[in-house]
C-alpha cells in the first residue's frame, strides 16, 4: 500500500467497489469464505488489485468497529489500529487539553486526531507517509482538518505549539519493547520545551521515571485497563490518577488514615486495575468505609453490599485457609458447575486447578486464591445483583 493506491481507494473507483462489498455482504460479517466469493465476482468487473485493497480495508474497518464509532468510513493498517487508542479514551484525553494549536507527535493513523482535531489547530507529525495520509483522512471522517508533517519527531520546530501529544512506539519489527522502553524514550517526550505535555504509555509503567510535578493517569474502559498517560505539570491534578471510562469516574491517590487489615467479611471488593496502578486503593477503602485482608494484597472486604465503578463487589459464601484438597468436596456442596479463577498474592496452576475440579453443579462462581495477613486463603463467592 502507497499513497497513490489510497488516493485511488478513497476516489470514485474505490467507493464503487467498497459499495459493491456491502452490497453482496448484506449486513454479514466479512469471513474469510465471504472475502473469497466477493473477490471472485468483483474481479469481473474492477481491478484484482483494487478489489483487494478494498477487501482488505473491509476487514480492517470491520474489527476497527470496536474501537471507532466511524470505523466504517476509515482508513487501517492492522498495527495502525491495534496500537491506537479505542475513540472513547482519546475523547476523554483531548477533553483536558487546552484550545489553540496542538503538536501530534507519532500521530499513527490518527486515533487521537479524531478528537483533537476538531475545532483545534493541530500539526500531525510521523515518519509514515501511509499513515500520514490515513491520519489525515481519519480526522476529516470526524470533522477535523489536520496540517501533517512527514518527519522524524526529533526534527519537529515545535515554536508557537501551545500543546504537544506523543504517542512513542512501544513495538519494533521484532515485538514489544520491554515495559518502559519506547521510540523516542520517555526521557526525551517530558523533556520537550513545550508548556503542556501528554504522553501515551503502557500501563505497566514504573511512577518513578515519570519527573515530579507529573501526573500518571492510569485509563480503564470498563474492567480492562488500557493504558497510562503522563501529563505535565501544566496539565496535571494529581500525582497519580484512575479514571473508569465510559463515565469518566476519576479517583486520585491521596494521603489519609492508614485502613485498617482484617479477616474477610461478608464482601469483597476486587478494584479495578486501573484503580490498583494508581495506587489509590487505600484511598477507595476510606471512601466506601472498607478494610483490607492482608497488607500488601489489593482485595478490600464491607460488611454490606458496595456500588461503586471503582471495583467489583463479590459476596463471599465461603471463607478460609487455603484447602485445595476440601475445595472440589465444598463447590461440590455448594452445587458450583463453573468457577472463575481469580488469584492475586498466592501461587497455583490455574488451568491444572481447573481439570482437577471436575465440576457438575449448576451454579458459576468465583474461586479468589489470595492470602489473608500473608496467610494462603481462599474464598468462593457469587457476584452481587
Amino acid at each position: 500500500m502507497d499513497t497513490d493506491r489510497l488516493e485511488r481507494l478513497a476516489g470514485p473507483a474505490g467507493a464503487e467497489v467498497f459499495a459493491a462489498i456491502a452490497a453482496g455482504l448484506g449486513g454479514a460479517p466479512l469471513t474469510d469464505d465471504a472475502a473469497l466469493r466477493l473477490g471472485t465476482a468483483l474481479r469481473r468487473a474492477h481491478p484484482a488489485d483494487l478489489v483487494a485493497e478494498a477487501l482488505t480495508q473491509a476487514g480492517l474497518r470491520q474489527r476497527a468497529a470496536a474501537k471507532f464509532s466511524r470505523a466504517d468510513a476509515m482508513f487501517l493498517t492492522r498495527a495502525g489500529w491495534e496500537q491506537a487508542s479505542p475513540e472513547v479514551v482519546a475523547r476523554h484525553r483531548a477533553a483536558r487539553f487546552p484550545q489553540g494549536r496542538v503538536v501530534d507527535l507519532c500521530c499513527g493513523i490518527g486515533g487521537d486526531l479524531l478528537a483533537l482535531a476538531p475545532g483545534r489547530e493541530v500539526l500531525a507529525v510521523d515518519l509514515d507517509p501511509v499513515h500520514l495520509w490515513m491520519a489525515r483522512h481519519n480526522a476529516a471522517v470526524y470533522g477535523g482538518t489536520v496540517d501533517t508533517l512527514l518527519s522524524d519527531v526529533r526534527d519537529v520546530d515545535l515554536a508557537g505549539a501551545d500543546a504537544v501529544f506523543v504517542d512513542p512506539a512501544r513495538r519494533t519489527g521484532r515485538g514489544r519493547m520491554r515495559t518502559g522502553e519506547s521510540e523516542p524514550p520517555l526521557a526525551w517526550c517530558v523533556g520537550l520545551d513545550v508548556p503542556a505535555i501528554a504522553v501515551k504509555a503502557a500501563p505497566g509503567i514504573d511512577h518513578d521515571t515519570v519527573p515530579a510535578g507529573w501526573e500518571l493517569e492510569f485509563v480503564a474502559v470498563g474492567k480492562d485497563l488500557k493504558e497510562a498517560v503522563a501529563w505535565s505539570p501544566a496539565l496535571a491534578g494529581a500525582r497519580a490518577r484512575a479514571t473508569i471510562l465510559p463515565a469518566g469516574d476519576t479517583l486520585v491517590a491521596a494521603d489519609g488514615e492508614p485502613v485498617e487489615v482484617r479477616d474477610p467479611g461478608r464482601y469483597l471488593l476486587d478494584p479495578n486495575p486501573a484503580v490498583t496502578r494508581a495506587g489509590a486503593v487505600e484511598e477507595l477503602a476510606r471512601r466506601i468505609g472498607a478494610w483490607k485482608i492482608d497488607e500488601r494484597i489489593a482485595f478490600l472486604c464491607t460488611d454490606s453490599p458496595v456500588t461503586t465503578p471503582f471495583a467489583r463487589t463479590l459476596e463471599v459464601v465461603d471463607s478460609g485457609p487455603w484447602d485445595q484438597k476440601r475445595l472440589p468436596r465444598r463447590l461440590a456442596e455448594l452445587d458450583v458447575g463453573a468457577v472463575d479463577i481469580r488469584r492475586r498474592g498466592l501461587a497455583g496452576d490455574v488451568d491444572a486447578l481447573h481439570r482437577r475440579l471436575k465440576l457438575r453443579g449448576s451454579r458459576r462462581v468465583t474461586l479468589v486464591m489470595t492470602r489473608v495477613r500473608d496467610r494462603p486463603w481462599g474464598l468462593i463467592c457469587t457476584d452481587v445483583a
